[in-house]
């Protein structure tokens, strides 16, 4: 199947039975990295991600013919994403019984010992003071930031006001340089 070059297409493929599977092996080559990121910097740790997008990928393959293309793909599966995202953190959160800030060192003491990151001291400081923002907060930002997405396409992810998600960005740019200075 040859590369599709817009999204109607693609769309209009994944909902057909006889091309859906070459189809979704487009979309899979398509967004799986950019997915990944956008994941991982919601979960943080490599083989957790590796799980959400898995689910990620096989709910928008059993899924496709429910999207009415009220908002583009990209945004439906990175709602999706985040959600499943929101999922397993809410699962592990059961599971533990541990303070927030044990979870912040738990975390930070992961992705310190994790083989995949590979960052230098000034990313794990930036990660350290996104651990410190509020959860919305940091996803914003890094949906935002990292991620590039506009503010329409973040309100349609987390369902909520562009000025709302503006304000919150803006708060985190501010805590995170005070947290940058500081350290």
């Amino acid at each position: 199947m040859e590369v599709l070059n817009n999204e109607i297409e693609l769309i209009a493929a994944l909902k057909n039975p006889k091309v859906k599977d070459k189809a979704f092996k487009t979309l899979l080559d398509n967004y799986q990295e950019r997915l990944y990121w956008h994941i991982r910097k919601l979960v943080l740790i490599h083989e957790d991600a590796n799980d959400v997008l898995q689910n990620t990928f096989l709910k928008i393959y059993k899924s496709i013919h429910t999207f009415h293309q009220d908002s583009s793909l990209h945004t439906w599966m990175y709602r999706i994403a985040y959600n499943e995202s929101m999922n397993l953190l809410a699962e592990k959160n059961k599971k533990s019984f541990i303070s927030s800030e044990e979870v912040t060192t738990k975390i930070l003491n992961n992705l310190q010992e994790d083989v995949y990151f590979d960052g230098d001291e000034i990313k794990l400081k930036l990660h350290k003071a996104l651990l410190e923002l509020p959860e919305k907060q940091r996803q914003v930002f890094n949906m935002k930031y990292f991620d590039e997405l506009k503010f329409r396409e973040i309100s349609e992810i987390l369902g909520t006001t562009e000025g709302a998600l503006k304000a919150s960005y803006h708060i985190a740019v501010k805590k995170i340089e005070e947290y940058l200075v500081g350290n």
